[in-house]
């Protein structure tokens, strides 16, 4: 692996850490590490812990991609969409342990886990398209739907609201807070208690829970890749 995705396996547990040194920007480079990373868990048939940096998960895409424009601004946008579909239909659990903010395309891989642990602190979880002027991808949307509760979710998508640590667990975007000194100690353990369920039958309840979910994705995606292409392309 390089520098921007390492992989460390330890008792049936992956640890996949991103860290390009700065908001770990979900760059085309980004994506094809988290990939390989997820490749080597599936190999080893372990249970993924995702992580980021102290202070964040990741800030969403390369901005200086997008300025650039060209396919590879298309691509990128379509490749995390597509990386989110492969957290969803992962066929271990995955267990992404946040440890601060998690902002556009990175709250999108957030609410991509089976299970989501956070930190205290003045953290921000937020989808900021409308802010900066974007109009809310048909793809996102269905990731915000399927995870976020109905009054967040209008929020997220017409308002952008920050949601923080505070009230992340009763909107959805997390599934537990804990301290940060404590998040990896937490993320792993609980990952290790996973370790009683039959994987055979995750796997299979997972695809029956997430089908639909995952086909409107893809169908929102569809729409969005013919948008992406006339505005970037």
């Amino acid at each position: 692996m390089s520098a921007l995705a390492t992989y460390a396996l330890t008792d049936g547990i992956a640890v996949i850490t991103m860290d390009d040194g700065k908001a770990n920007a979900m760059s085309l480079a980004m994506q094809k590490d988290i990939h390989a990373a997820l490749d080597q868990a599936e190999r080893d048939g372990a249970t993924v812990v995702l992580t980021g940096r102290s202070g964040i998960l990741s800030a969403g895409f390369d901005l200086k991609t997008l300025a650039a424009s060209g396919q590879p601004a298309v691509d990128m946008l379509n490749g995390g969409l597509e990386l989110a579909i492969r957290l969803l239909s992962f066929p271990t659990p995955v267990v992404i342990a946040c440890g601060g903010h998690a902002i556009a395309m990175g709250v999108f891989l957030l609410l991509c886990g089976d299970y989501r642990i956070g930190v205290r602190g003045n953290y921000r979880y937020t989808a900021n398209e409308v802010a900066i002027g974007m109009t809310m991808p048909f793809s996102t949307i269905e990731i915000l739907r399927q995870r976020v509760t109905p009054a967040a979710l209008s929020r997220s998508i017409l308002l952008a609201e920050v949601f923080t640590p505070e009230n992340g667990v009763e909107t959805g975007f997390v599934d537990r807070i804990v301290e940060e000194s404590e998040l990896m100690s937490s993320a792993v353990e609980f990952a290790q208690s996973l370790s009683a369920l039959n994987i055979g039958a995750h796997t299979a309840s997972k695809r029956r829970l997430r089908t639909d979910v995952i086909e409107a994705i893809r169908e929102g995606l569809e729409k969005d890749y013919a948008g992406w292409v006339k505005q970037f392309a």
